[in-house]
């Protein structure tokens, strides 16, 4: 069953920013978490998929309309899913990535959300090789979590001032990490992906994005996810290739000729997702968690991702 979401309960005009449908049966749903999504209307034939996880205190509907994804699916012909936290499972709405029954394959948290994607694959007819990953803060942290489960469903992923997988097995551990950075295990960052999927040598491209004056997210938490996932991919950290840009620095490490890991390191930047002309307008418009820069992660993954205009 599908319903519409409308602001205040009012019928939408064609002039709000686009509705958000909640699925209410997807499947067993483990982690008993919401399935929402945008369709365009004219939507293509074996549309691309892209997934958004939201962080703490955040809403689907809060990030869409600062973030604009819904209005770059409407521009590029895709669906997006968002997977919502309810309060009964965290009081601050946070995806509970820092609890292992939560991120274990097919338990819990993640196994909902794939449920949600699967569904929505099989629903909209969307390829399943076009299935992408973005997830901020708490969602940054569970999107690595899905990746390391389940590397085959994904094409691409980005991790947004998130938190490396296996980091901790509470909340207060979590609450430590998150402020002062994660401790490194004495095995190395790799060897937490490798007990979830070991002898994987695969992975889809991953970027990770950080502001260097995040208070809620130590910086220190980025460097431990490139090391995480250069050590999954046995890429060598030495082979970086670091480019000044107007926002920032980007490293990026390849292999195979194609980019496996890069890091966008934005100056100056707190924690939250980073947008160009960010435009607070109407209540319920703005979110305090998507901020103005001189980079839209939004747009610049959908480069990455090849998913361009129609």
């Amino acid at each position: 069953m599908e319903k519409a979401w409308s602001p205040l309960g009012r019928k939408p005009s064609r002039q709000e920013r686009p509705r958000l449908q909640t699925t209410a049966a997807f499947g067993s749903n483990p982690g008993r978490l919401v399935m929402k999504t945008f369709v365009p209307a004219d939507l293509p034939s074996k549309p691309a998929l892209v997934v958004v996880l939201h962080g703490c205190r955040q809403t689907p509907e809060s990030l869409d309309a600062a973030s604009g994804f819904s209005r770059l699916a409407r521009e590029r012909g895709l669906v997006v899913l968002y997977p919502q936290q309810i309060h009964s499972n965290n009081a601050h709405k946070c995806f509970n990535w820092f609890r292992p029954s939560e991120v274990a394959r097919d338990r819990g948290e993640v196994l909902s959300v794939k449920q949600m994607i699967d569904h929505a694959l099989k629903r909209h007819r969307a390829d399943r090789t076009r299935v992408y990953i973005v997830g901020l803060s708490a969602g940054g942290a569970m999107t690595g979590s899905l990746v390391a489960n389940y590397p085959d469903m994904f094409a691409g992923a980005a991790i947004v001032a998130g938190m490396p997988v296996g980091a901790v097995r509470d909340a207060m551990s979590a609450l430590r990490a998150m402020k002062s950075g994660a401790t490194p295990p004495s095995d190395g960052w790799g060897a937490r992906i490798a007990e979830i999927s070991p002898g994987r040598r695969s992975w889809p491209p991953i970027s990770i994005w950080q502001g260097t004056a995040d208070r809620t997210v130590n910086p220190a938490n980025a460097g431990a996810c490139v090391d995480q996932w250069l050590e999954a991919n046995a890429v060598d950290r030495s082979s970086v290739r670091v480019e000044r840009k107007p926002w920032g620095e980007l490293s990026s490490w390849n292999a195979g000729g194609a980019r496996r890991v890069s890091l966008y390191s934005i100056h100056g930047m707190g924690h939250g997702l980073p947008v160009k002309n960010r435009r607070p307008g109407r209540s319920g418009s703005t979110d305090p968690f998507v901020l103005t820069a001189d980079i839209s992660a939004p747009v610049e993954l959908m480069r990455l991702w090849r998913l361009p205009r129609r």
